[in-house]
């Protein structure tokens, strides 16, 4: 996906090792996933097959800016601790045209039933990608090709006869592929991104697809559209109700500076996604997550993870050998409120497993690594990773969950990042209780049974928890936070 300008690069050597939980480098997180070395942006090919989830990912092997997209790839029994394995995917440039090939967003979908006659090893592991073509005569092409892996993903095969679906376009693009029982097929999901278009395909095979219908210029226009996903979520103490969810990334609520996500709640017959919904919805109110794309084949759960970085300053954060990180995976879930169907988000229930310890007070906290559950009343508010004047800010003032960043360290680095992020909680409350989660360089907020979340980096200059509890604000539990050895 995305920003087109390749810098130069310096080649920098890469190796793969599970992430050591004792490693403190600098902004370096510990309970969310970064690669070792080098440039990431979007979480590609979620899929669980045989007690592995797999995390394929936007990934530039040779240094720590856009470019050179290839697959990177993890994978994870718990969806805490990450290995991050050889890149599955590389960029290639074709010997008889010497057209290049970057490797876009996609999805990988279990074969169960061996639809695609290539591959002839049961669970088969099928990537359906945009390739992003560079011709020498002709400028910039993007269409969807697939490969396929028989050993669980650690190697990958072309498919012979790629691409599977070209409309000729320079911008098509992200692909979410999956299976669609009542119909027996696969549908794939993709944009025409300046079109502000979803378009929807049907295929029995993997490999020929039909057009279905289209979904668009609806809610959100102000940035192009991408990373498009369609999912059913049950209707939170509704038992037998469900509605779909059509996801999709673009801009934020704050406005076409910054990029963000938003999502629309409606009906899928195996043909048509429709809704009557007449204004945009936002899956997270802060500035850092984007591309968010929910786990195929994970029974009786819906599993998002997204990428933890905007496009406005992507490529300038300061984190040294290595660039972009993916949020903690989120359970989805959709209550119908006063306003209408809105989604929830918790993280996983694994996430306990990343709890090393439960804590008297925030005074015994040691690292910027924690979680903290707080009750917030009005004009309450809770700083972090304070240390003199350098803070980062939580808080409740005028009915509003705020984050406030301006003054949370490096923040100089580029002229957008110092912000306040802001959402109002319908209907205003007296006291909300929120689930913060911190790590090193990224501050997850849960509020409100998950119906709001915020995202947001920040880089401290100190290596402080820095806790304080400011007006009407009580910590009720304090955890320190990690991997296990």
């Amino acid at each position: 996906m995305k920003h087109l300008f390749i810098p130069l690069l310096a080649i920098i050597i890469f190796g793969c090792s599970t992430q050591n939980p004792t490693t403190m480098e600098r902004y370096r997180p510990q309970v969310h996933f970064t690669p070792h070395h080098n440039w990431t942006n979007d979480p590609n090919g979620l899929v669980y097959l045989d007690g592995e989830y797999h995390l394929f990912f936007q990934y530039n092997p040779y240094g720590t800016t856009w470019g050179h997209m290839s697959w990177g790839h993890a994978i994870s029994t718990d969806l805490i601790t990450w290995k991050e394995l050889p890149v599955a995917l590389e960029e290639y440039t074709d010997a008889q045209t010497g057209d290049s090939t970057m490797i876009f967003s996609g999805t990988a979908v279990v074969d169960f039933n061996n639809s695609f006659v290539d591959c002839d090893t049961p669970d088969c592991l099928v990537a359906i990608y945009t390739s992003h073509v560079h011709r020498n005569n002709e400028g910039l092409r993007q269409h969807q090709s697939l490969a396929y892996s028989s050993n669980k993903g650690r190697s990958w095969n072309r498919y012979s006869k790629n691409p599977v679906l070209d409309i000729e376009r320079k911008d098509f693009r992200d692909p979410k592929v999956f299976w669609y029982a009542p119909h027996q097929k696969w549908i794939m999901v993709l944009v025409v991104p300046d079109l502000f278009k979803v378009q929807l395909y049907e295929s029995k095979n993997l490999t020929a697809w039909t057009l279905l219908s289209e979904f668009g210029n609806a809610g959100d226009t102000l940035r192009i559209w991408e990373c498009p996903d369609l999912y059913e979520l049950p209707v939170h103490d509704q038992p037998g109700k469900s509605k779909w969810v059509l996801s999709l990334s673009g801009s934020h609520p704050a406005g076409d500076t910054f990029v963000g996500m938003q999502y629309f709640v409606g009906e899928f017959d195996g043909t048509t996604f429709t809704t009557a919904q007449t204004q945009p919805l936002y899956v997270d109110f802060g500035k850092d997550f984007y591309a968010g794309i929910v786990f195929n084949n994970v029974p009786n759960r819906t599993i998002m993870l997204g990428w933890v970085n905007n496009w406005t300053y992507a490529n300038q954060i300061p984190t040294g050998s290595w660039r972009g990180m993916f949020s903690i995976p989120r359970e989805l879930g959709l209550k119908e409120t006063t306003h209408g169907f809105r989604l929830t988000q918790h993280p996983v229930k694994e996430w306990g497993g990343a709890r090393i310890q439960k804590l008297n007070s925030i005074a015994d906290l040691a690292t910027q690594s924690f979680e903290l559950e707080v009750e917030l009343e009005e004009g309450g508010a809770i700083n972090l990773f304070k240390s003199g004047t350098e803070k980062t800010t939580v808080g409740l003032r005028e009915g509003k969950l705020f984050l406030d960043r301006t003054q949370s360290g490096l923040v100089d680095f580029q002229k957008d990042f110092a912000s306040v992020e802001s959402v109002a909680i319908e209907p205003a409350p007296e006291k909300i209780t929120l689930q913060i989660i911190a790590d090193q360089s990224v501050i997850e907020v849960f509020t409100t049974d998950g119906l709001y979340t915020l995202t947001d980096q920040v880089f401290p200059t100190h290596s402080k928890p820095g806790v304080e509890v400011v007006g009407n604000a009580v910590v009720k539990n304090v955890w320190s936070v990690g991997l296990r050895n």
